[in-house]
């Protein structure tokens, strides 16, 4: 079984195992480096990838569903719609990675560099991205309902149109980020950093909102449609730093 690059046929690995998943596993088992390598629609449902050097690697289609790749370099992957159910990636590098797509539900992505990363309607349900680094990261129409993301830095990132419905967002980084039109309803805002960020038309009902960092938050006045309870005007006051007196 021969492993070539995905944009020429450059040999990067070759085994004598006769299946594609085999041979994978035999060459990270021996360390060899598989950047750049074409493994469109491989099957490594379960397999023991950690610290794996993927860089650059066409993995889009692939069934990584269970796969430990915690530590494994993945930067400038093809990920997309890749199954990475409960995978876990922990400590992976994902930077500028393409997940677009992608089903990551479930998936342990605890202190995962996705800086720059594009994950645009990426599955990313009950995900646990605690501490991960998404700054810049593409997010755009993801659905992350129910993902954990606290103390994670999503600076400057895209979460338009976003699904962060009951997502916890406890001390996260969202400086600069764009929210506009995402539905954040029920999400745990308490002590998240939003100064800069775009909240224009984003639903904010029963969002726990508790010590978060409101300053310079747009939402563009009249013309704006973001939504709130009446339950949450005191801690939405809170947050702008506006006190209401008899």
């Amino acid at each position: 079984m021969k492993i070539t690059k995905w944009y020429n046929s450059d040999t990067v690995y070759e085994s004598e195992k006769e299946t594609l998943r085999e041979a994978i596993i035999e060459a990270i088992e021996r360390d060899a480096n598989l950047g750049g390598a074409d493994l469109r629609g491989a099957n490594l449902g379960g397999a023991d990838l950690r610290g794996a050097n993927l860089r650059d690697a066409n993995l889009r289609g692939a069934n990584l569903r269970g796969a430990n790749l915690g530590g494994a370099d993945l930067g400038g992957a093809d990920l997309r719609g890749a199954d990475l159910r409960d995978a876990d990636l922990g400590d992976a590098n994902l930077r500028d990675a393409n997940l677009r797509g992608a089903n990551l539900g479930g998936a342990d992505l605890r202190g995962a560099n996705l800086r720059d990363a594009d994950l645009r309607g990426a599955d990313l349900r009950d995900a646990d991205l605690g501490g991960a680094d998404l700054g810049g990261a593409d997010l755009g129409g993801a659905d992350l309902r129910g993902a954990d993301l606290r103390d994670a830095d999503l600076g400057d990132a895209n979460l338009r149109d976003a699904n962060l419905r009951d997502a916890d967002l406890g001390d996260a980084n969202l400086r600069g980020a764009d929210l506009g039109d995402a539905n954040l309803g029920g999400a745990d805002l308490r002590g998240a950093n939003l100064r800069d960020a775009n909240l224009r038309d984003a639903d904010l009902r029963d969002a726990d909102l508790g010590d978060a960092e409101f300053m310079y938050v747009k939402f563009y006045g009249r013309g704006g449609e973001t939504k709130i309870k009446t339950s949450q005007l005191a801690a939405f006051h809170q947050a702008l730093g506006v006190i209401i007196e008899d």
